[in-house]
């Protein structure tokens, strides 16, 4: 039921307060009519008593409080949802942006989302393939799982999120799967390069895009990835899809939070951010999954930089504790160029060992990924030790991890932004790399497989 009113008292910036209201809930959606029959929206951040605080999402300007009129709409933000949203480019409220025609909605979805009832959650178990090598050998992400990416400002995250888009599929099914983006808080450049290249490579096809620009409003970044997800869950659950949600600047959506926490004059936490940070990312994390007897599942790889390139910082520190695992991007590989430039070391998908192995990838999988982290970390030490003493200190053994280590970063991370390899071709190579390594050195991989695969360089 839509309630109207004329006692709007007070706007300062985006803030606008409504006196003598009543039956106004938290988040309800308002819409402020003007004289010329133009209409703002915004959404309720308070309510105390008979006055409501409101959150105007296009800003203040230009409104004329003396005529304007408030009404509040008895519901939340919704998103019009229907199987032709796929291919489509829309702004961060939802709207079409991509001049097509307005969707003919299915349904209207409350962007906020039902929880998931905990036990009726199925366990991630099955293969990712991104065409990943650092990913994909080494910290695999398994469907129905959240594995996040820390970059850094300045890094090639963008790059990054645009190949998973293009390359994601799940093996050996013949299952729809279908990629959410959502981009938020991102210059028109960036966005241009997302869209550019999602139709040039034909992934625009089975991908929904939702695009909110930096210069858009604070309030709509909060919006932007909850629409993301809303697409996602009925794409997954209505429709039986396997769905991979992408969400990049999570650093934005944390920015924005904590400007509307100010202007709201809350008592500030960590940095500045508000307090309930934690709640509000886990809102939108834990909406990824997998549910018993349905055959979707949304996958999540939400992306953030680091502010300094300090994990310890509120948003990747949180992030951390919600998701499984993170996927690290590293300065010192990227001015090395090497693209995309994985720390594999301090990286980890909690869940790899569930996706990986017999029938799912290969049996030797397991092995090889353990094996290849240990020759690498101590092909990086003996790199640092010759660093301090020069090569003359490494025996010979740590000179051929040494080797190692450096054709590691070249051929198996480094792989460039348009190869899409395969996981055979991923475990391939993991195998030509042990090659440098005597059989000796590798305790690692049992002899069964090291008999079938292993083969030493010349």
């Amino acid at each position: 039921m839509q309630k109207e009113y004329r006692t709007i008292s007070e706007v300062v910036g985006a803030l606008m307060l409504v006196n003598q209201v009543e039956g106004v809930k938290y988040d309800e959606l308002v819409e402020i009519v003007q004289e010329d029959g133009s209409i703002r929206r915004g959404k309720v951040l308070e309510v105390n008593g008979d006055r409501a605080l409101v959150q105007l999402f296009e800003g203040s300007q230009g409104l004329r409080v003396s005529t304007a009129k408030a009404r509040f709409m008895g519901r939340s933000i919704e998103l019009d949802v229907a199987p032709d949203m796929l291919g489509r480019v829309f702004d961060g409220m939802g709207k079409p942006k991509d001049g097509g025609p307005a969707l003919i909605p299915e349904k209207h979805l409350n962007i906020n989302g039902n929880p998931m009832n905990p036990a009726a959650r199925d366990y991630p178990s099955e293969f990712i393939q991104t065409g990943v090598s650092a990913i994909d050998g080494l910290n695999t992400l398994v469907r129905g799982q959240k594995l996040p990416v820390f970059s850094g400002s300045g890094l090639p995250h963008a790059q990054l999120a645009a190949q998973i888009a293009r390359q994601a599929r799940v093996l050996g099914s013949d299952e729809k799967f279908a990629v959410v983006f959502a981009a938020v808080g991102i210059t028109f450049e960036e966005a241009d390069f997302f869209i550019s290249d999602f139709r040039k490579t034909g992934a625009i096809e089975r991908t929904v895009t939702f695009i909110n620009l930096a210069n858009d409003p604070a309030i709509e970044r909060i919006a932007t990835p909850r629409m993301a997800i809303t697409a996602a869950e009925y794409l997954a659950y209505d429709l039986g899809m396997h769905v991979l949600v992408i969400i990049t600047d999570i650093t934005n959506y944390a920015e924005a939070l904590r400007e509307i926490s100010a202007a709201r004059k809350e008592v500030p936490g960590r940095r500045g951010y508000p307090g309930y940070m934690y709640t509000d990312l886990a809102t939108m994390y834990e909406r990824a999954g997998r549910i018993r007897d349905n055959k979707g599942s949304i996958t999540m790889i939400p992306i953030l930089s680091m502010p300094e390139d300090d994990v310890t910082h509120p948003i990747p520190d949180l992030t951390g504790y919600i998701t499984e695992g993170q996927i690290i991007l590293s300065r010192d590989l990227y001015r090395k160029g090497l693209t995309p430039p994985v720390n594999v070391l301090p990286s980890l998908s909690r869940l790899k060992d569930k996706g990986i192995g017999k029938g799912k990838t290969r049996e030797d999988h397991a092995d090889t990924m353990n094996q290849l982290f240990s020759a690498y970390s101590r092909g990086k030490d003996a790199k640092e030790l010759a660093v301090i003493l020069g090569d003359a200190a490494l025996s010979d053994i740590d000179k051929l991890y040494a080797k190692f280590a450096d054709a590691f970063e070249e051929q198996y991370i480094s792989q460039g932004y348009y190869t899409n390899r395969t996981i055979e071709e991923t475990l391939d190579l993991g195998w030509k790399l042990l090659g440098i390594l005597p059989r000796t050195e590798l305790k690692r991989i049992r002899d069964a497989y090291l008999d079938k695969y292993y083969n030493p360089a010349e």
